[in-house]
Formats: structure tokens, C-alpha cells, sequence
């Protein structure tokens, strides 16, 4: 969809809005696939290490495929998703502890308790991924996108969509690929920003976009050697710029968690070209992090005033 906010920086803006999904982010397009996967495999039971809406989408796909999950949440996952994968009925257990580590924990634990986790860089999630590449193509040739980055599975799932259609002869060149992340959790952009030939760990992460808040990435490297191969760039983003983009896509109509906004808020640091055709993907919708939304101006009026307040 096009958006008015890309005047403001002089770029033709378009928005791929993500938050519609069946458990309202991008996750759902990967779950599918890696779900159809694990019960053609005779995988009983399934699982995943999130901080909130992958955790929702493989809790809600397993219920809707007939599975048992096992839904390893993040210390900083908030209630509202909590809830939100609760609902489902599936086994979700709060880790306590080092989530850079526990997404290695969960593979291993998982082989030897034969329980298929569908972490973030899953070959399966990638492959959904590229479906939203694809989708872009069908309607323009941007000369830009702006992927919010934590994991890597998104970055390198869209990258790959992207590389496909050109290989193909489908597109007749690649758009620049911008990865974006907060200041305070971005590895990758740390070790791209340093010449870092690999991403290591972000000390004391600390940001309101905790959905792209994983200090170790698992397929940090893989976006690391895209970045470089092709061009691409990396850009982090503070968490007022991340409150000030959110407060402007709400004026727009659209309601995004933390995450969603940093493409937005990526477009004050980045100097782009006049006219240019920008994408920015909103991975997940605002209703699961309440607590860190910007909140509006709300009046009180008696009834008896009523007429003065309208006025």
C-alpha cells in the first residue's frame, strides 16, 4: 500500500503490511511451511524459541494441524503476547536465562526428545519468507527495502526471493536491501558498521523493540556476507526514533509493534534519492505490546459540557 509518510522524505513510500496474518505478523508465512513439513516428517510434537509472535503463530498453527507445542518464551516477552499464545492451549514455558543460548539449547534438546523446533533461521521459515518478495515484485520494482532484523530469517528469506526472481529473469535488477535493527540490540549492524568479518554477541541488550532484540543471532553471518556481497546496508535505529515513527504510521491508520515501526524511523538516517521507490515491511501488529504504545491525548468531559468539549 502507498503512504503519504514518504513525502516527507522525499521517496515514494509503499508499506507491506504484515499484520494481518492469522496471528498478526510475518511469522505465520514460515510456520505454514515448516508445520506442513514436521507432520509429513510424523513429527507428535513441535516447538520454538520466541519472544512473542513466533511463540502465537506455531502455538496457534499446531492447535489448528493437530500437534503438540512446546513454546519457549523469552524472559522480556511481554503478557499481552503471552496471552495471546496461551490461548491455544499449547505448553508454554518462560526460560529464565540466556536467550542467545537457548535457541541452541532448544535444537539440541529437541533432537534428543524428538520434538522439531521451528526456530528463526528454520530452512522451511526462510522458504515462507520469500513470499513477501514476491508479492512486492507482483506490484513494483522498489529501489529499496527496509527489513526490521533480529534473527536473520527474514532478511535472508526476502534476500532469496529477491535473488530467485532475478536469476529467473523476472526482475530485471535487485533492490538495496536495508537491514534494520535497534541501537540497543544490533549485532549485525555493529559488526557491518566495524568491517567485523562475524557478528558476536550484544552485550546488555536493551530496547522497546523486543521483537528484533536476539543479542546473538543465528543467521547473523549469512546477513552479514549479504550485506557485503551485494551492496546492501545496515542502519540502527534509537527507541525514541522507533516511538516517533510508530506515532506517525498511526496517523496513517496502522497500528505496529516497536519492530514494524524501525523501517519508518530508518528513513531519517538514511539519505536516499529524490523519487525513490521505497518498501518498508511491517512485520507485526501493535495489539500485543500495549504497554510500549504511544499513547494518544484523552479528555474527560461531563455530560452536561459535552457540547463545549465537541466544539
Amino acid at each position: 500500500m502507498k503512504s503519504r509518510l514518504g513525502e516527507g522524505f522525499g521517496v515514494r513510500l509503499y508499506l507491506k503490511n504484515e499484520t494481518v496474518n492469522p496471528t498478526w505478523s510475518f511469522k505465520d508465512r514460515g510456520t505454514f511451511l515448516a508445520m506442513s513439513y514436521a507432520l509429513k516428517a510424523g513429527y507428535k510434537t513441535v516447538g520454538t524459541v520466541s519472544t512473542g509472535n513466533m511463540a502465537a503463530s506455531v502455538s496457534a498453527y499446531a492447535s489448528r494441524f493437530g500437534l503438540k507445542a512446546k513454546i519457549l518464551v523469552s524472559e522480556s516477552a511481554s503478557d499481552e503476547k503471552l496471552k495471546a499464545v496461551s490461548v491455544y492451549g499449547e505448553e508454554v514455558i518462560r526460560v529464565l536465562g540466556d536467550y542467545g543460548r537457548l535457541y541452541f539449547e532448544s535444537l539440541k534438546l529437541g533432537e534428543k526428545l524428538g520434538v522439531y523446533f521451528m526456530n528463526s533461521d528454520n530452512p522451511f521459515r526462510t522458504e515462507g519468507y520469500k513470499g513477501i518478495a514476491f508479492e512486492i515484485a507482483e506490484e513494483l520494482t522498489p529501489d529499496y527495502v527496509l527489513i526490521p532484523t533480529s534473527s536473520g530469517g527474514l532478511f535472508r528469506g526476502v534476500a532469496k526471493g529477491f535473488l530467485e526472481l532475478y536469476e529467473n529473469g523476472l526482475i530485471d535488477g535487485l533492490p538495496k536491501l536495508i537491514a534494520v535493527q535497534a541501537e540497543g540490540c544490533s549485532p549485525i549492524c555493529k559488526a557491518f558498521r566495524e568491517g567485523k568479518e562475524k557478528v558476536e554477541r550484544f552485550e546488555n541488550p536493551k530496547t522497546i523493540a523486543k521483537a528484533i532484540a536476539n543479542p546473538y543471532p543465528p543467521s547473523g553471518n549469512a546477513v552479514l556476507k549479504l550485506l557485503r556481497e551485494f551492496g546492501w546496508g545496515c542502519v540502527s535505529v534509537s527507541d525514541d526514533e522507533i516511538r516517533k515513527a510508530q506515532k506517525r504510521l498511526a496517523r496513517e491508520g496502522l497500528f505496529v509493534q516497536p519492530a514494524s515501526a524501525t523501517g519508518i524511523a530508518a528513513l531519517e538516517k538514511l539519505s536516499l534519492p529524490e523519487g525513490a521507490k521505497v518498501v518498508s515491511i511491517l512485520t507485526g501488529s501493535g495489539l500485543r505490546t500495549l504497554k510500549d504504545a504511544p499513547a494518544g491525548k484523552i479528555t474527560e468531559c461531563p455530560l452536561e459540557g459535552l457540547e463545549n468539549c465537541l466544539r
